[in-house]
């Protein structure tokens, strides 16, 4: 499992390692991990043209000292400083002395002056190393930053972020106007927050972890499912079991409008590892006709028979009474699409057995009555807040699918799933997600972790599903099998 911790978290651990350590160990370790990651992309050192962009913390130290090495090994190392009386000393005599050059600061020749350097020098690089700030930073770049990233992102050559591309908040991946676009973001002790979560994630590029030594306790803020952790979750039936001793998925999807959606609900919930699946609504018609293994029922939810798990929502139109019904139920619920928009607050809050809810980023923002806007540039704080409005679990759908536990908060960690692929924005994907998740929950997996997985094969089915082109929903549906076994096979 990949974990990433809050910049609190690290902070603390870095103190208690340098405080056991000779002075400037630490900066060495990151610097040697960085230095030569940048050698693996660059390829062939010496000769190559590297420009550092030096802010005055840490992580301008850090730049300096992986650039001294690259000089050392021939590279023609310049570093751009944006603060030169509070550039980091032992790095900047360090660079000097393995031949490397400054070039000409804003306050000698005036900030057109800088800039202009700057970008000619940008513009040549084969490799520029992004020190601006690190993970102590909050908020936008300074005005004298931005220019600097800008140039950078649109730089030809390789740009690579010393622990966390500038611009991007470390505990949240917000972006709040100009920031770094990494290919490559060279991490040191733990992942951070911000390079799992979008916005940041799409500026972080390639990820590589350097272990520095920290010893990080308590629980992190942002974990990553990987196939291991995934296949070891996998319902498998046993020798003695059955279609009921396996789990049944109920199934409360449909209209005579989107009589589609309770059609690739139930396609996901077939090859999600429950028994049996159980369809009650108005598409039941088209339902049989495409998966005649379907239990049909026209009786409602309440009387549809004994099931492990509910799905809700999905093209239910205005059917408020299904619904309600299904909230009523004392087994786990999973409610999404229009079963959102339905969903009294007060009954989900009151329900003892598991709720999961799926929203996307505008079912979200509907529902915590803010603009979409809002949702998709602070990912991490709106599945938290709508976990602990809700007293549900929540899947928040995107680009990076995130899942917080009930009651939200920062103390427990909210799992990130990034296997999909941008070809799974179509119509119909969300409710075989839905299915699939339901089916999960049916065979015993808890909210948080149906919902991780679910996300997790669902991505997986996508990528496969498409391999580069487009595809519908029935397609990815048809594709999770593939998943599945891709995950236990390892």
């Amino acid at each position: 499992m990949r974990t990433a911790y809050s910049v609190e978290t690290v902070r603390t651990a870095e103190r208690e390692l340098m405080a056991r350590l000779p002075d400037g160990a630490l900066m060495q370790r990151a610097a040697a991990g960085l230095a030569a990651a940048c050698a693996d992309l660059v390829g062939r050192v010496y000769g190559s043209r590297v420009v550092l962009l030096v802010g005055s913390g840490d992580n301008g130290g850090d730049a300096l000292y992986a650039g001294a090495r690259l000089a050392r090994r021939g590279a023609g190392v310049t570093a751009v400083l944006l603060a030169p009386e509070r550039t980091h000393a032992g790095g900047l005599a360090a660079l000097r002395r393995a031949g490397g050059g400054v070039a000409p600061s804003r306050q000698a020749d005036g900030i057109p002056a800088f800039l202009r350097a700057a970008a000619d020098l940008i513009d040549r690089a084969d490799l520029v190393l992004d020190g601006i700030v690190g993970i102590g930073a909050k908020g936008p770049l300074r005005p004298d930053a931005a220019p600097l990233a800008a140039l950078a992102s649109r730089a030809r050559a390789a740009v690579v972020a010393v622990d966390l591309p500038s611009g991007v908040d470390p505990d949240t991946g917000e972006v709040d106007g100009e920031a770094i676009r990494a290919d490559l973001t060279v991490t040191f002790g733990t992942h951070k927050p911000g390079l799992l979560v979008d916005p940041g994630r799409e500026y972080a590029g390639s990820v590589r972890l350097v272990d520095i030594g920290l010893s990080l306790p308590g629980e992190a803020a942002v974990e990553a499912l990987q196939h291991a952790d995934v296949a070891r979750l996998l319902p498998v039936p046993g020798a003695e079991s059955d279609k009921y001793r396996r789990g049944v998925v109920g199934i409360a999807a449909g209209s005579a409008r989107y009589p589609g959606a309770a059609v690739l609900a139930v396609s996901g919930a077939l090859r999600g590892g429950a028994g049996a699946v159980r369809y009650v609504g108005p598409a039941a018609d088209a339902v049989i006709a495409r998966f005649p293994e379907t239990l049909v029922s026209d009786r409602g939810p309440r009387k549809a028979g004994r099931v492990q798990a509910w799905v809700v929502g999905p093209g239910a139109g205005d059917d408020a009474s299904a619904v309600a019904e299904v909230l009523a139920a004392d087994v786990p619920v999973l409610i999404d699409a229009d079963g959102l928009r339905l969903a009294d607050v007060d009954a989900v809050r009151g329900r003892d057995a598991p709720t999961l809810m799926t929203p996307h980023a505008g079912e979200a923002a509907a529902l915590l009555g803010v603009a979409r806007e809002e949702v998709e540039r602070a990912r991490l704080d709106s599945v938290r807040e709508l976990a602990g409005r809700y007293g549900a679990t929540v899947l928040l759908k995107g680009s990076t699918t995130l899942v917080a536990g009930p009651g939200g908060g920062a103390a427990a960690a909210v799992r990130v799933n990034a296997t999909g692929t941008s070809w799974l924005a179509t119509a119909g994907s969300g409710d075989v997600l839905s299915g699939l998740t339901g089916s999960l929950l049916a065979a015993g997996l808890s909210a948080v972790d149906a919902g991780s997985v679910g996300a997790y094969l669902h991505g997986l089915a996508g990528r496969l599903a498409a391999d580069g082109a487009p595809v519908g929903a029935h397609d990815v549906a048809a594709a999770l099998p593939l998943a599945w076994r891709d995950v236990v096979r390892g």
